[in-house]
């Protein structure tokens, strides 16, 4: 197994890895809608929130040589489902091409890390070598 830090990358809310990686699939933390330069500065709203998380997210698989699209699952977390679900649905849809989504779930919870409305945790798989 091999355990990530990403230089640069967002500032751990916890103690944990960035991710972690086995067989070839790589988990990335869930991540928080605040940047590196601010920790627990958040954006306003679930979809500016929702963009940033992915931000994190991108940095992160980034670092690693990877992509959104070598995501095959996904775990959104939402503090305020039925009033943010639709927001962070529209967001979402634009960041995969139909037919090419990720698996994904999608839950309501009590609170997240700096009272965040979205937290994000994703699945990627390395593509085989040829």
């Amino acid at each position: 197994m091999l355990y990530h830090m990403i230089e640069g990358g967002p500032h751990p809310v916890a103690p944990f890895s960035h991710a972690v990686e086995t067989d070839g699939f790589v988990f990335v933390t869930g991540q928080m809608p605040d940047t590196p330069e601010a920790p627990g500065v958040l954006p306003d709203g679930v979809a500016a929130q929702t963009r940033a998380v992915v931000e994190n997210l991108r940095k992160v698989l980034a670092g690693l040589g990877l992509g959104l699209e070598h995501v095959v699952m996904a775990r959104i977390y939402l503090t305020e489902f039925k009033r943010d679900y639709a927001a962070m649905n529209a967001v979402w849809a634009s960041l995969f091409p139909a037919g090419r989504r990720p698996a994904r779930t999608c839950v309501g919870v009590t609170g997240l890390a700096y009272d965040a409305l979205v937290e994000i945790d994703l699945v990627a798989r390395r593509p085989a070598s040829a």
